[in-house]
């Protein structure tokens, strides 16, 4: 099993190295460091408060799943990455991040649970934007190998471990 484990990881490794190499251009046009911050915290306030404000009809609803999500998330994510403690690709492969990351560990990516955990939320309750949000969610997970802060592997938990806890939430309310 553990020789299974070691395949795993250096095919990871491998995958990180081709994706990091191939998507230079996102980093040379700053295009991964706006898409990663699209994935940041605030944005998804904005876009709760946009909904309340317009009185989109299913707002409230969406308000109230992102608030049990989140509250779901946050700790979850940050409890995984301190327990697994997989340190990030460039204290491991020859690579020089182009963002700091708020801590030292990758497994699992919080932008992309973030990111397909809202996009989730939004498609339980707005249908219409399922292609946007989700392509949107993948664009963030990919920014954040193109910017050297994750392996694939991350962000591919991160995508299931997001699109989980919204389905839990989307159950229950």
């Amino acid at each position: 099993m553990t020789q299974f484990f070691s395949r795993l990881r250096a095919l990871d490794e491998l995958t990180f190295d081709w994706l990091f190499r191939s998507t230079r251009s996102l980093r040379k046009s700053r295009l991964a460091f706006w898409l990663s911050r699209s994935g940041d915290g605030p944005y998804y306030a904005l876009f709760a408060l946009f909904a309340a404000i317009a009185a989109v009809e299913g707002s409230l609803l969406f308000i109230q799943r992102a608030l049990l999500a989140f509250a779901i998330e946050i700790p979850l994510f940050m409890g995984l990455k301190n327990l697994l403690r997989r340190d990030r690709p460039w204290l491991r492969r020859k690579v020089k991040p182009v963002i700091k990351p708020a801590d030292r560990f990758s497994f699992p990516s919080g932008h992309a649970t973030a990111a397909f955990l809202f996009a989730a939320l939004v498609i339980a309750s707005f249908p219409v934007w399922a292609p946007l949000f989700y392509g949107w969610a993948a664009l963030v997970a990919i920014s954040r190998v193109a910017l050297g802060v994750h392996y694939p592997s991350d962000v591919i938990a991160g995508a299931i471990l997001g699109t989980a806890i919204a389905a839990l939430v989307v159950a229950i309310l």
